[in-house]
C-alpha cells in the first residue's frame, strides 16, 4: 500500500513561468546520493602476485627436434600478443580464412547485434537523468458549464506541454543506468570473446585439416610399400622361395591398410564442411584452398602475459567482471527501492472556448506539483528483493573467482602442453627415423630371402605407427600454440584496451 501526497502552488501573478522555473531548478539541483555498495576494481578478488602460472617457474622455452616443425620455442614474459596472431603460422590461406570468418560468420553478426542492443538499452536508461517533456492537444464538444447547468453545445480546444522529473535522491535511476552499463560492458567482452573463439577455431580446424591430409598421404605411402611387398612375395611364391601362406598374409595386410583410408577422407571432408560454416558459407560453395602441414611455420617467440595483466586481457574475465559490476548495481537499486520516490510535474498550455451561448475565450492554463511515494507495506517483497540481490552479488564474486582460477589453469595447461609437445615430437622424430632405417634394412634382406615376411610386416607396422605419430606430434605443437594465444586472450593492443 502506498500513500501519495500532492502539493500544488497557489496562483500568482507570475503564474506559469515561476512554477515551471522552480520545477527546473529543483530538477537540476536534486541529485541526492546513491545507497548501497559501490563497485570498485580494487575490491575484485586479486590474482596471485607471482610471475608464474604453474607450480614451476616459467622456463626459457621448449626443447627442439630435428624434424619439420621441430624448432625450439622461447617464452617472452610480459610480451604483447599480436592482434593478428594467426599470421605467425605463415600461411596466407589461413590468414584469408580467419579474415573471411570474422567478416561473414553469423556468430559474430549475432554478437555484434547483441552489443548494439545493449548499448541502445543503455542510452534509453540514460534518458532517466533528464526531465520528460510531452506535448498534447485535444478538442471536445460540451454542453455544460462549471455551475452544472445545461447550455448550448460549445467547443473546447486545448494544447499543453507536460514536464515530469523523478528526483534521484537515493540513486535508483543512477543504479539502473549503472546496471545497463554493466550489461553493455559484458556484451562488449562477449563480442570480443566470440571473435577470439572463432579465430582460434578456424586456426585449429585448419591445422587438423592439414594433419589429416598428411596422415592420408602417409597412409597411401604405406599402402604403396605393402603393394610392393605383396608383389615381391608373389614373385617369390612363383619361384618357390615362399609359401602361399606368406602371399595370403601379404594380401591380408594390404587389404587391411586400405580400411582406414575412407574414414580419414570422411574426417577430412567433415572438417572442411565445418570450416565453411565458420566462414559463413554453405559447404557446397567450396573455395577453400589447401593447407599443407609442412608448409606451416611454428612461431618461435611466444608471449606470456604476466598474471597481473591476464585479467585485463581475457574476454571471459572481462565479462565476469562486468557481471560482478551489474550485481553490485542491482543491490544498490534494490536498496534504493526501500526509500521514498519524489516526482516533480507540471504543465503549461492554452485553452479556447467557442460556440454556444458562452462568449468565446482563450486563456492560459498551468499547474505544478510534487508527488511523494513512500513504500509502507508490501508483504516484505522489497526487503526480500534486497536480500536476493545481496546473494546475487555473493554469487557473482564466487563466479568471478572461479573464472579467474580456470583462466590461470588454462594458461598453465597450454604452457605445459607446449613443453610436453616438444619432447613428444623429439621422441617421435627419433622413432620415425629409426623405424624407417629398420624397414629399409629388412626390405633389402627380404628381397634376398634372409628374413621372413612376418619380420618384414612387423618392421612396416612400426614405421607406419611412427610416421603417423610424428604427424600427430607436429599438429599438436601447432594446435597447442593456438591454444596458448587463445588462453592469453588473443591479440591485445592499446586500441582495444578496456
Amino acid at each position: 500500500m502506498k500513500n501519495t501526497y500532492e502539493v500544488s502552488p497557489a496562483p500568482s501573478r507570475s503564474g506559469p513561468w515561476l512554477g515551471l522555473a522552480c520545477l527546473g531548478l529543483l530538477a537540476a539541483g536534486a541529485t541526492g546520493c546513491a545507497v548501497g555498495p559501490r563497485f570498485q576494481e580494487s575490491n575484485l578478488p586479486q590474482p596471485p602476485t607471482t610471475a608464474q602460472f604453474g607450480a614451476d617457474p616459467l622456463p626459457a622455452g621448449t626443447a627442439g627436434a630435428q624434424a619439420p616443425l621441430g624448432a625450439a620455442q622461447s617464452f617472452v614474459p610480459g610480451g604483447p600478443v599480436a592482434e593478428r596472431w594467426w599470421a605467425g603460422f605463415g600461411s596466407s590461406e589461413l590468414d584469408l580464412r580467419v579474415d573471411q570468418a570474422l567478416q561473414h560468420s553469423p556468430t559474430v553478426a549475432s554478437a555484434q547485434a547483441a552489443l548494439v542492443r545493449a548499448q541502445e538499452n543503455l542510452r534509453a536508461a540514460n534518458g532517466g537523468r533528464f526531465p520528460q517533456v510531452t506535448a498534447g492537444a485535444g478538442a471536445t464538444r460540451e454542453n455544460s458549464n462549471p455551475a452544472g447547468t445545461v447550455i448550448s453545445p460549445y467547443n473546447v480546444f486545448n494544447a499543453t506541454v507536460n514536464v515530469s522529473y523523478t528526483l534521484d535522491l537515493f540513486g535508483a535511476v543512477r543504479r539502473g543506468i549503472e546496471f545497463q552499463q554493466s550489461l553493455a560492458d559484458q556484451q562488449q567482452w562477449l563480442e570480443r570473446g566470440t571473435r577470439l573463439a572463432l579465430a582460434a577455431n578456424v586456426a585449429t580446424a585448419s591445422i587438423q585439416e592439414a594433419a589429416l591430409r598428411a596422415q592420408l598421404r602417409a597412409s597411401e605411402a604405406i599402402l604403396e610399400v605393402l603393394q610392393e611387398q605383396e608383389a615381391i612375395t608373389r614373385k617369390q611364391v612363383d619361384l618357390g622361395a615362399k609359401s602361399s601362406a606368406d602371399l595370403l598374409l601379404a594380401q591380408a595386410n594390404l587389404a587391411a591398410a586400405r580400411v582406414p583410408l575412407p574414414g580419414l577422407r570422411r574426417q577430412l571432408e567433415a572438417l572442411r564442411n565445418q570450416l565453411q560454416v565458420y566462414l559463413g558459407r554453405f559447404p557446397s560453395e567450396g573455395g577453400l584452398g589447401a593447407i599443407e602441414l609442412d608448409a606451416l611455420t611454428l612461431p618461435g617467440a611466444l608471449p606470456v602475459a604476466l598474471p597481473s595483466t591476464l585479467v585485463r586481457q581475457r574476454p571471459d574475465l572481462g565479462a565476469a567482471e562486468a557481471q560482478l559490476h551489474g550485481a553490485t548495481a542491482q543491490l544498490g537499486l534494490a536498496s534504493a527501492n526501500l526509500f521514498p520516490s519524489l516526482t516533480l510535474g507540471g504543465s503549461l498550455g492554452r485553452q479556447a472556448l467557442q460556440g454556444g451561448n458562452m462568449p468565446s475565450a482563450s486563456y492560459t492554463v498551468w499547474n505544478a506539483g510534487l508527488n511523494l511515494l513512500q513504500p509502507i507495506f508490501n508483504g516484505g517483497s522489497l526487503r526480500a528483493q534486497k536480500r536476493a540481490a545481496a546473494a546475487g552479488l555473493d554469487q557473482a564474486v564466487a563466479d568471478y573467482r572461479t573464472t579467474v582460477l580456470n583462466a590461470f589453469a588454462n594458461v598453465a595447461d597450454a604452457l605445459d602442453a607446449l613443453q610436453r609437445d616438444a619432447e613428444t615430437l623429439q621422441a617421435q622424430a627419433e622413432s620415425e627415423r629409426a623405424a624407417r632405417r629398420s624397414l629399409d634394412l629388412v626390405q633389402d634382406q627380404y628381397r634376398l630371402g634372409a628374413v621372413s615376411y612376418p619380420q618384414l610386416l612387423e618392421a612396416t607396422r612400426l614405421w607406419q605407427t611412427a610416421r603417423i605419430g610424428l604427424i600427430q606430434a607436429q599438429a599438436a605443437r601447432l594446435g597447442d600454440t593456438t591454444a596458448l594465444y587463445a588462453a592469453l586472450g588473443g591479440g591485445w593492443t592499446s586500441s582495444n584496451a578496456k
